[in-house]
């Protein structure tokens, strides 16, 4: 096996598979990418065994031939190189040579055969969506997905996949994210997947956005995600997520309407003086106002007044500014809307004119 091509053509492909394996790993080949040279295509796979990604790059010069190189080193070696380099491998024997310029190196490599490969996906539903609609989807959300917590269903992404509407949902049992678009065309069946936290960062480093079109394959235990240079391939959690819908609060009546901004920096600030553990902080509503008050056990005090327009007289409610934080990060418009209908419960907050994204966040006693 032979191949050379421009060190940028390279570093991109590697760039994408590297992260998906793992430093620490069980099985010495999965610390390796298999690398595969026919008819002047380079393919690189990187997996964990739960996340697969192959990525490929045109080749100028190349001899067929498969093996597996150390993923890591060889990064960084491509990395360390000058810009316009010209990077040669070639396999001999048990050796793979990289060189470029007056720069040698050579690497130890594992045989092929050794490398395992995702189980095929067995096709449920396959759709089109836009790169940089997923994009925003999984950008919107994915900071809701829990950590390690026991009801391992919440430590992944849900696609709730119904008719032309994609939705990704994510919640930790204290808030939830919510957002949606529209498909060009729709779904045979509807169809609800929980794709793994990793599966979920590896997928939104590979985004891009701009204007190219994706194939979502869905299978019963695996999802893929197509692109012109690269495939994406997670086992799924296999778990029911819950109701999601029955979270959303259903005659929150009271509304406050306050600049994204504005609210993001008076929490922002207010937050410094809040309890470091519980990261408590009380809003205030009345007539035309919104106040941030927040509390320390050094018996401190912040508090921050922000116009907003009310339908409330009067109104004290408790949230984790970080919660509330998170939820006007992940909105765009200039305008946001609380709903609200009393000090205990659920408060919705979405953009004022739109409302394909939404964020529960649960009420905090203080």
């Amino acid at each position: 096996m032979r191949f050379s091509l421009q060190r940028e053509a390279l570093l991109r492909p590697l760039q994408q598979v590297v992260n998906v394996v793992e430093r620490r790993h069980t099985l010495p080949v999965l610390g390796n990418l298999l690398t595969v040279v026919d008819n002047g295509r380079l393919s690189l796979t990187g997996t964990d065994l739960e996340v697969e990604m192959v990525s490929s790059a045109q080749v100028e010069d190349g001899e067929d031939g498969e093996v597996t190189l150390p993923a890591r080193k060889l990064f960084d070696i491509i990395r360390a190189l000058p810009d316009g380099s010209r990077v040669q491998v070639v396999l001999n024997n048990d050796k793979a040579t990289v060189s470029a310029g007056r720069s040698r190196f050579t690497l130890a490599t594992l045989p092929a055969s050794e490398f395992p490969t995702v189980d095929e996906v067995d096709l449920v539903e396959r759709v089109r969506i836009g790169e940089a609609a997923l994009k925003e989807l999984i950008e919107r959300t994915a900071f809701a997905m829990a950590q390690q917590d026991v009801r391992f269903y919440l430590n992944g992404l849900l696609f709730d996949l119904n008719d032309s509407t994609l939705r990704c949902v994510a919640t930790d049992g204290h808030r939830l994210a919510l957002c949606e678009t529209t498909l060009p065309e729709a779904a045979q069946t509807r169809k609800q997947i929980i794709l793994p936290r990793k599966g979920v960062l590896e997928l939104q480093r590979l985004l891009e956005g701009g204007d190219a079109e994706l194939e979502l394959e869905v299978g019963r235990n695996h999802v893929r995600v197509r692109r012109a240079d690269v495939t994406f391939t997670s086992k799924l959690i296999d778990g029911r997520f819950p109701d999601y819908e029955a979270v959303i609060p259903i005659g929150a009546d009271r509304h406050v309407q306050v600049g994204r901004e504005l609210l993001r920096a008076a929490l922002q600030r207010a937050a410094i003086l809040s309890n470091e553990k519980f990261r408590g902080i009380k809003l205030d509503v009345d007539t035309n106002l919104l106040r941030v008050v927040a509390h320390n056990p050094e018996n401190e005090e912040a508090v921050e007044e922000v116009e907003a327009q009310t339908t409330i007289q009067s109104l004290s409610i408790g949230f984790n500014v970080g919660y509330l934080l998170d939820a006007l990060s992940a909105l765009r418009g200039e305008e946001v809307i609380i709903q609200l209908r009393d000090a205990n419960s659920s408060a919705l907050v979405r953009e004022s004119t739109d409302e394909r994204s939404r964020h529960v966040v649960m009420p905090l006693r203080l």
